[in-house]
């Protein structure tokens, strides 16, 4: 009798342990020398919503009011990350998409001046980040309103990080430009990674990240410096943007 009570016991610690390791989906990760908070989103079993403005139609700015909502709906939000960039008034700069309503339209403007002159967003090739009944996908602006694929929800930001397997061409090898920076691939297996640094890394090491370790032939530049955070309870992060509040936010909804 009592090795069957062991062994029932084992079981059930086993079983607790499994549930909480798939419960987690943010974790710590070293690449080339640079630290990443890495999170993994499996579109096919896994809520990953956007979120933006509050029923009243205030930008929600902080992860807490974005998880007051979600809870107001007898949901929990197990994390977040901002989503893209935006304007001084928290409004998202290109497509933003929610609940397969489009908020805000594609944006194909162009900025012509020296390539160190040219705001992030517009570093052509830039791109967006849709999920569909299909699954997840990331394609540059161009090709996405080449092909309109429907998506539920959707966010638009530059430049892209890695195309087809190719790091973008205007991300420098070893450059000076250093900054902590957040970003989302579609990867092996349709699987969504949302990576955001620890300390300041430069866009082409953050777009090997993406490539050659967490193998991702298509990823998307989100933000960088103080327009980067993350909310994880089960990690203690509720970051705060020093820019005000974030504009567009990933949210994990279980």
């Amino acid at each position: 009798m009592a090795w069957i009570l062991r062994g029932t016991f084992l079981l059930l610690l086993l079983l607790l342990s499994s549930q909480r390791a798939q419960a987690q989906h943010c974790a710590s990760q070293q690449f080339a020398g640079n630290g990443y908070l890495v999170c993994t989103v499996d579109p096919a079993s896994d809520d990953l919503r956007l979120y933006w403005r509050s029923p009243d139609g205030r930008p929600f700015r902080h992860f807490r009011e974005l998880a007051d909502a979600v809870e107001s709906q007898g949901e929990k939000l197990g994390f977040a990350m901002n989503a893209g960039m935006y304007l001084p008034d928290f409004t998202p700069s290109g497509l933003y998409v929610e609940d397969g309503r489009e908020l805000r339209p594609l944006n194909t403007n162009s900025v012509n001046a020296e390539p160190g002159r040219v705001p992030n967003f517009y570093k052509k090739p830039n791109g967006v980040f849709f999920l569909s009944e299909e699954g997840a996908g990331v394609l540059t602006t161009e090709a996405f309103q080449a092909g309109r694929p429907p998506a539920r929800f959707a966010t638009q930001s530059g430049p892209m990080l890695v195309i087809e397997g190719e790091i973008h061409p205007l991300l420098i090898p070893g450059s000076s430009d250093r900054t902590r920076r957040s970003g989302i691939g579609v990867c092996e297996e349709g699987e969504v990674r949302l990576a955001i640094s620890a300390g300041n890394v430069n866009f082409h090491d953050f777009a090997e990240l993406f490539r050659d370790h967490l193998q991702c032939p298509n990823a998307l530049f989100l933000d960088g410096g103080r327009g980067t955070g993350i909310y994880d309870p089960a990690l203690g992060r509720r970051d705060y943007s020093w820019h005000g509040g974030f504009g567009p936010m990933f949210g994990l909804v279980k």
